[in-house]
């Protein structure tokens, strides 16, 4: 395919979904170059979240997240199991804390088992007790394949498999445009240090929250195909002391989120987070004031914790498609059906389960691109 080009494919962001990309193009024999704006790879979105392995338990059926999350996480376990990368499939529990909330667990149950996740089982309050006993539990459901695991050594290990296949992540590398070529491909104009122009036969946009900019800077793209951004913000705490639970701890979600759960980290420590708050710009300060608004929602689940033991830890922002009070969009892959740039696969709205769907998404964007040309 190569010949004309300097590379194959170029790929724009390199986060934990950007990297999957490069690397499913790579082993399908493709010269590949991923940039990335930020001095390291995975500085953003992939850097900001839980670490969290999703079961892919609540995705309307037939959507991406879905089917991605699913076909995701089983492709992510093998990945950081042949790497040698840390994780630890610790399981979750989805967690009724009174009569109301039931009718909620059991519709996610429903939705997890046409989703195909496997391994579900309908818990008591008291099974559920017994697997976790400080925990506030009518009843709940129990996830065994959802985990945890260490995303920036997964990372690496995609950046690694690129490289190894002979092509080149470059950091501090930003994109600052690219216009479609008469005979197809791209020219490619990247800023920083070492600025230059250069020619891709194929063009994938995964920037996280630069998605809709990036697109803006394609000359010929479509205003009307770009969605609008929306900023997610969800920050966390950290537990001083011992970590109350093994298992991950989920209440039932909250309108256009997952909502504040809890995770054991692989340090052994326990963290609470994210929650949600629209905000007009990138700001990741955490106010340690919020600790009182987490203690009095974690205690529905824990009704141990103390304000005392919550130190702010980090905060992340989402790339939202949906604003507040509006349903939750599923992932949009942007192809020549959608903007008419032939060789061009721009990604938008992926946040959660992205890390977990990430290899399967690099998977498609590949199917998609090589079909096409």
């Amino acid at each position: 395919m190569g010949a004309p080009f300097d590379f194959d494919a170029t790929v724009v962001g390199a986060g934990a979904v950007g990297l999957a990309c490069g690397r499913a193009l790579a082993k399908r024999g493709m010269t590949v170059l991923v940039l990335e704006k930020e001095p390291h790879i995975g500085q953003g979105v992939s850097s900001r979240n839980s670490e969290v392995i999703h079961g892919g338990l609540y995705y309307p059926t037939g959507s991406l997240k879905a089917q991605f999350c699913v076909q995701g996480r089983r492709a992510l376990y093998a990945f950081l199991e042949s790497h040698k990368i840390d994780f630890w499939k610790c399981g979750k529990l989805v967690v009724a804390t009174e009569e109301a909330e039931v009718p909620r667990i059991e519709a996610i149950f429903q939705q997890a088992t046409t989703n195909g996740v496997e391994g579900l089982e309908h818990l008591s309050g008291v099974q559920a007790r017994t697997l976790e006993p400080e925990l506030n539990a009518h009843a709940a459901i129990l996830s065994p394949e959802s985990g945890v695991f260490d995303s920036h050594g997964y990372m690496l290990a995609l950046q690694g498999e690129i490289e190894d296949a002979g092509g080149s992540v470059v950091t501090s590398a930003p994109f600052e445009g690219a216009e479609a070529l008469p005979g197809g491909g791209f020219t490619i104009r990247v800023g920083g240090e070492g600025a230059t122009a250069l020619t891709s036969r194929l063009l994938i946009t995964a920037p996280g929250l630069s998605a809709q900019s990036v697109a803006a800077a394609i000359e010929g793209y479509p205003v009307t195909d770009i969605p609008a951004r929306h900023l997610g913000k969800g920050v966390y705490f950290r537990l001083t002391g011992p970590a109350p639970f093994n298992r991950l701890i989920y209440p039932p979600p909250i309108p256009g989120a997952l909502g504040t759960h809890y995770r054991k980290d692989l340090g052994g420590q326990g963290v609470f987070g994210p929650d949600l708050a629209y905000v007009e710009v990138e700001d990741y300060s955490v106010d340690p004031a919020k600790a009182e608004e987490f203690a009095r929602y974690i205690r529905r689940f824990w009704p141990g914790v103390t304000v005392e033991r919550l130190t702010p830890d980090y905060a992340g922002i989402r790339p939202k498609l949906h604003g507040p009070g509006e349903p939750q969009p599923d992932f949009q892959l942007h192809g020549v059906a959608n903007h008419g740039l032939e060789g061009l696969m721009a990604l938008f709205g992926i946040e959660s389960p992205g890390l977990t769907s990430s290899l399967a998404i690099g998977e498609a964007v590949a199917d998609a691109l090589l079909e096409a040309a």
